[in-house]
């Protein structure tokens, strides 16, 4: 589960900005939003509020930002994406860091770059204590070799292995060390270095970053009959007027057609991958573009069978296609895809969440995930511009942020629980008459005649 974040020197941020899912002691209301790992309650929930350009989305990049390095190193397009009020930032190392737990144990893992050279400075990961106290598992210092933790005791076989991989990676200010400590390396059950590939699965698989243009996303569920059964379920409490959504078979030329050619060559791409990753002779992918929603299911040698899904509404003659359905409509195939994810301790981080819903619609949607995942450790951070939402008996005081940017052109970001509000106040009034910041500030525009 995500504990923390911090972040320094990235796009609006300039200063040293947190997010924290502890929970606070003092607020005794929605006991059931938070998960306790061992003596800390960590909340499930997060909502982050601010006027346009106040920083909202440049919080939702950090996190997509960090998996990307951790998947590949520093992506080319980041090179411009250090704070730039100040001249000074350029050169100035920005520092990523994220808090979170694996079963019962809590890490820490970040690392400093200057993003204009892609570089790196720093790289560390350690293992958090309830005292407070940590001990390091293994850091780095630009070029230098990595070294383990004066704690990490590894066999002497092991031990050997890891000091030619570092040996190796001297010299390389481009990537992470955790990344190459995952590249076609193996690791015993009793490992003492399973930490590294526990890690990086952690924000491989469990780290999951939704944006507006995300392209596909993947949608077992609705080629799963028991799942199916359950979706129609939940379609029909949406009132989207669909009364039934099933499956229908169609040929590989009808999806080229409907694909515009890049997706269609990643489609291929991506099933020739799974046939070569996996020992077994099924192999199906599930995905969605834009205006799309397929299957693609290989047998052994066989053909691949392609199938899509086809929406009835009410007592209508024709079925509609996925394409035919309102965007508002297909957003709702996304978020139900997220619902329904069986992956235990998933953070889902959403930007703009109420994209194309109507706010009641949105209210109604975040109290069936809220009664779903009751009892599971699933957290979900979004950020919206719905102050209807912003609501007690929705959400706890300290699950509900402000984004803002000061005179400084700087954002900043602090939570609800720093106002200390009574339980009956209308939040969303409140919000929208400023008494939090983190809305907007309009000036006039004097129009003459003539000019």
């Amino acid at each position: 589960m995500l504990v923390k974040i911090s972040v320094e020197n990235f796009k609006s941020f300039d200063d040293l900005i947190e997010l924290t899912m502890i929970s606070s002691s003092k607020i005794q209301e929605h006991k059931d939003h938070r998960a306790k790992i061992k003596s800390t309650s960590l909340l499930k929930y997060g909502v982050v509020y601010g006027a346009n350009a106040s920083g909202k989305t440049n919080l939702i990049d950090f996190f997509g930002f960090f998996k990307e390095c951790v998947r590949a190193g520093i992506p080319l397009y980041a090179v411009d994406w250090f704070c730039k009020n100040k001249e000074t930032n350029k050169q100035r190392p920005s520092v990523f860091e994220i808090q979170f737990t694996i079963n019962s144990k809590f890490y820490a893992y970040g690392f400093s770059a200057i993003l204009s050279e892609r570089k790196m400075v720093e790289e560390w990961l350690y293992e958090l204590n309830q005292d407070g106290s940590s001990h390091c598992l293994y850091s780095r210092k630009g070029a230098d070799r990595p070294v383990l933790g004066t704690s990490v005791k590894p066999l002497s076989a092991e031990k050997k292995k890891f000091d030619v991989y570092a040996e190796d990676f001297e010299g390389n200010a481009s990537s992470l060390f955790l990344t190459e400590m995952n590249r076609g390396k193996k690791y015993t059950p009793k490992s003492k270095l399973l930490f590294f590939p526990e890690v990086f699965n952690w924000f491989r698989y469990h780290l999951v970053v939704i944006l507006p243009s995300t392209p596909l996303m993947h949608f077992e569920y609705y080629y799963d009959d028991k799942s199916l059964q359950l979706i129609n379920q939940i379609i029909k409490t949406l009132d989207t007027g669909i009364s039934e959504v099933h499956i229908e078979e169609i040929t590989i030329e009808e999806l080229e057609k409907t694909l515009p050619r890049s997706i269609f060559d990643d489609v291929v791409k991506t099933i020739h991958e799974k046939i070569r990753e996996s020992a077994e002779p099924h192999v199906q992918v599930t995905m969605r573009s834009e205006d799309s929603f397929f299957n693609i299911s290989v047998e052994g040698e066989g053909e691949p069978v392609v199938s899509t899904i086809k929406m009835r509404h009410g007592k209508s003659f024709y079925d509609f296609r996925f394409e035919d359905e309102s965007d508002g409509t297909r957003r709702i195939f996304d978020l139900i895809d997220i619902m329904l994810n069986p992956r235990e301790d998933a953070v889902y981080v959403i930007d703009e969440l109420q994209r194309s819903l109507h706010p009641k619609l949105t209210e109604h949607y975040l109290r069936q995930f809220m009664l779903l995942h009751k009892d599971k450790k699933k957290q979900l951070l979004f950020t919206t511009h719905e102050a209807s939402i912003m609501d007690q008996s929705l959400f706890r005081r300290d699950e509900i942020w402000f984004v803002e940017r000061g005179e400084n052109n700087a954002s900043s970001i602090y939570s609800l629980d720093r106002f200390k509000e009574r339980y009956d106040k209308k939040l969303s009034k409140a919000y929208l008459e400023g008494r939090y910041g983190a809305i907007p500030v309009f000036s006039m525009f004097n129009y003459k005649e003539g000019e």
